[in-house]
């Protein structure tokens, strides 16, 4: 169970099933009623630092949602906690191995799956957004050799949706972080954020969303005022919660919601 904390740091204050020692990433797929589906699949990458995965709070209800917008949610365990190699304040390398794999998979099985191929998006949470990020920005050159015909199909997503993300912005330099690039094609891009969220400060998507529009890719912000870290997709009175809506309508403007 994830460690009690407060409003100062997160907005969902109870204890959520966590999920940490992952040695073998897998995918978890949940469809939508038949009726409802809209063909278009989200990956999901849980946040945790990239020391575990929020699995309740940032994975299966999130991929609840999606179902009931008429999304498949994918949820991607990903490798966790950082190995020994992994520098304890940069990214961990193996996830976005993990992501890539993902996307090419997911499109792999698109027409099995009941998925247009292209209409594949991935969605994140504080570290977990950061990997949503990294992987759609880093299509354009695989982070691991190839190891069957799987890894022939692309591994851009669609569109990109980071929440609350880390590790977008530069240590003390207001400009994204080195590890991160927006190539020519980046895919759409719609991002939200805590006001005063002090776990992942909300310069991390504000400066990202500045350096996607400079580099001409569509992009959507949305920063929450007195809100912190943590919100995932539950609903409630406070303005925050109403960022899956205004989410929903981004993706129908994109036409992903046909």
């Amino acid at each position: 169970m994830s460690p009690r904390s407060d409003r100062k740091q997160v907005e969902v204050t109870e204890q959520t099933q966590m999920i940490t020692d992952v040695t073998k990433p897998t995918i978890t797929i949940y469809r939508p009623a038949t009726e409802k589906n809209t063909g278009t699949a989200m990956l999901i990458c849980p946040g945790g630092g990239y020391w575990d995965l929020y699995w309740q709070l940032e994975g299966e209800e999130v991929a609840a949602w999606l179902n009931s917008i008429g999304v498949t949610g994918i949820i991607l365990k990903y490798r966790v906690p950082r190995r020994f190699d992994e520098p304890k304040t940069e990214p961990a390398r193996r996830p976005l191995q993990d992501a890539q794999r993902a996307v090419s998979l997911i499109r792999s099985k698109a027409s099995q799956w009941g998925i247009h191929p292209q209409r594949i998006g991935i969605v994140g949470f504080s570290a977990g957004g950061h990997l949503a990020m990294a992987t759609a920005t880093s299509f354009d050159k695989r982070t691991y050799e190839p190891v069957d015909e799987v890894d022939e199909i692309s591994c851009r997503p669609d569109f990109a949706i980071p929440v609350y993300s880390g590790y977008l912005k530069a240590k003390d330099k207001d400009e994204i972080a080195s590890g991160l690039r927006i190539p020519t094609n980046t895919p759409p891009v719609f991002l939200a954020h805590g006001g005063d969220d002090i776990i992942s400060p909300p310069e991390h998507s504000v400066l990202m969303y500045l350096a996607l529009k400079r580099a001409g890719v569509p992009a959507e912000l949305h920063v929450y005022a007195n809100t912190t870290h943590d919100f995932g997709v539950r609903t409630n009175d406070r303005p925050y919660s109403k960022w899956t809506a205004s989410c929903a309508d981004w993706l129908r403007h994109q036409e992903f919601l046909k």
